[in-house]
C-alpha cells in the first residue's frame, strides 16, 4: 500500500473513530500533496509525498518554536501532537549514531577536507538518507566532520 492509499484509510478510521486532531491533521496533509501535485502538474510518488510530510513537520516544528516563544503553551502542544501524527508515515529514521557512520564514510569517499567541500558529501548522502533523517541535523553533522 502507498501512501497515498494509507493516508486515504486513516483518514476513514479517524472519522469513524471521531478524532478530530487526527482528522484534520491528515486532511490538510492530503490538501498540501493534492496542491504540490496541481503545481507540478503530476502525481506524486512516495518518495515525492515523504517531501510533502518533511516539508509539514518542519512548518510544525516552526510553529511550535513561535508559538513557546509566545508563551502559548496549549498551542505549541497541539502542534507537538500533530507533528508526532505527521512523524508516523515517515520511514524510520536512522539515529544519530548511524548518521555520523555515514557521514564519516561520505567523507572518506568523497576525500572532502574543507567546508568548502560540503556539497560534494551532502551529494553522496543524499541519497542513502532521503527521508530517513533531518537534513538540518545532517548538515550540522557534516558541517562538525569539515572544519
Amino acid at each position: 500500500m502507498g501512501l497515498k492509499e494509507k493516508l486515504d484509510e486513516d483518514l476513514k478510521l479517524a472519522m469513524k473513530a471521531k478524532d478530530e486532531l487526527k482528522l484534520s491533521t491528515v486532511r490538510l496533509l492530503k490538501n498540501a500533496i493534492n496542491n504540490a501535485e496541481l503545481a507540478k502538474k503530476k502525481i506524486f510518488t512516495d518518495e515525492e509525498v515523504i517531501a510533502v510530510i518533511q516539508s509539514s513537520i518542519k512548518q510544525r516544528k516552526d510553529s511550535i518554536e513561535q508559538y513557546t516563544k509566545g508563551g502559548r503553551a496549549e498551542l505549541a502542544a497541539q502542534e507537538e501532537t500533530e507533528m508526532k501524527i505527521l512523524q508516523a508515515y515517515l520511514p524510520e529514521q536512522l539515529g544519530e549514531e548511524e548518521l555520523r557512520k555515514l557521514v564519516k564514510q561520505a567523507v572518506v569517499e568523497t576525500g572532502a577536507v574543507s567546508f568548502k567541500e560540503m556539497g560534494k558529501v551532502m551529494g553522496k548522502l543524499m541519497p542513502l538518507i532521503k527521508g530517513k533523517a533531518d537534513n538540518s541535523l545532517v548538515s550540522s553533522i557534516v558541517k562538525e566532520h569539515l572544519k
